[in-house]
């Protein structure tokens, strides 16, 4: 079975963990988002991509969900001591390695696409991981600081501000311009099943539908595309989805989330049963829908929900 994940960071990490202990031998593509991606310290970091290898590598920080596992700070503290910022994103010594590897290839001549697979190389992560563009996008949040009206990048906006002002608006720059990363269309096209984990449908999923082709691709497929609600009780498990939901105009609740993704990309829909209510609006909306429990509150618990979600996807395709 081939199988194609949309993945942001954590949330899709930890899917990814269980879908492999669901499936073991499945041919997983994992397209994942990089609109997060930053420059700092005259390094690119790619804070989802990152995620995802370092979670199924077994090098992440199991605690917090991203960065390394026994990571130390002496390189940010010796910068913060000679007054270079930003010192509120915090790169550890391990995490700052995979910076300079991935910068210097780029400098190199080398698109992120293949620098992502020379890092694969190292963690092994048991799936294909592709950036969803080669190209320069970056998700920025309007926001209103100060009186004053602007934009800032998301991780400021996340980690710097903690997301303690509302989002006005969410704009992938960039986005536009790019074109899928080569072999994104192609695993697309030969796929069993298409999956939308338990991302962010705003500043993950969404960013990645944002580039020209990816959307059309995946409503063209003519496979199960079946999701996760990432809001569990009109909240997000982890995160803040509301706040970037609010500022695109969808209700934080898991029928609104498959809504806002629609019938025409989305056939199975995924609820916790703590929303059971949902289901009958969501399949009002033309798409399968089924409450089950959706708590990664371990390997197994969220292998069942990768189960639960290749099994809709079979009900969508006998459909």
């Amino acid at each position: 079975m081939r199988i194609v994940v949309l993945a942001g960071g954590i949330g899709g990490a930890r899917f990814l963990r269980g879908l492999k202990q669901a499936a073991p031998d499945a041919d997983i593509t994992v397209i994942g988002n990089t609109g997060d991606d930053i420059h700092l310290f005259g390094l690119k970091v790619c804070p989802d991509l990152d995620t995802v290898m370092y979670t199924l590598g077994g090098g992440i920080n199991e605690e917090q969900g991203w960065g390394r596992s026994d990571e130390t700070f002496h390189l940010k503290e010796e910068l913060a001591a000679y007054g270079v910022g930003p010192e509120w994103f915090g790169l550890g010594d391990r995490d700052f390695a995979t910076h300079i590897v991935r910068t210097q290839m780029i400098t190199a001549g080398f698109p992120l696409s293949a620098v992502t697979e020379a890092l694969c190389d190292r963690w092994k992560p048991g799936v294909r991981l592709l950036p969803m563009t080669d190209d320069r996008v970056e998700t920025h949040v309007a926001v209103e600081l100060d009186g004053e009206r602007k934009a800032v990048h998301f991780q400021e906006y996340w980690v710097r501000l903690r997301a303690s002002v509302p989002a006005e608006a969410v704009v992938p720059v960039g986005a536009e311009q790019s074109k899928p990363a080569p072999g994104v269309l192609e695993a697309i096209a030969e796929a069993d099943v298409i999956l939308f984990p338990p991302s962010n449908p705003v500043v993950s999923v969404g960013t990645i539908l944002a580039v020209p082709g990816i959307r059309e691709a995946i409503a063209d497929a003519g496979v199960p595309v079946v999701g996760l609600s990432p809001i569990v009780g009109d909240a997000p498990v982890r995160g803040m989805a509301d706040k970037v939901l609010a500022a695109v105009g969808v209700e934080s609740t898991a029928a609104a989330v498959a809504e806002h993704y629609g019938s025409g990309l989305l056939d199975g829909w995924l609820v916790d049963t703590v929303d059971a209510d949902a289901v009958t609006r969501v399949k009002a909306a033309g798409i399968l829908c089924r409450a089950v429990p959706l708590m990664m509150t371990g390997p197994d618990a969220t292998a069942q929900m990768a189960r639960e979600a290749l099994t809709l996807a079979e009900e969508a395709r006998e459909a």
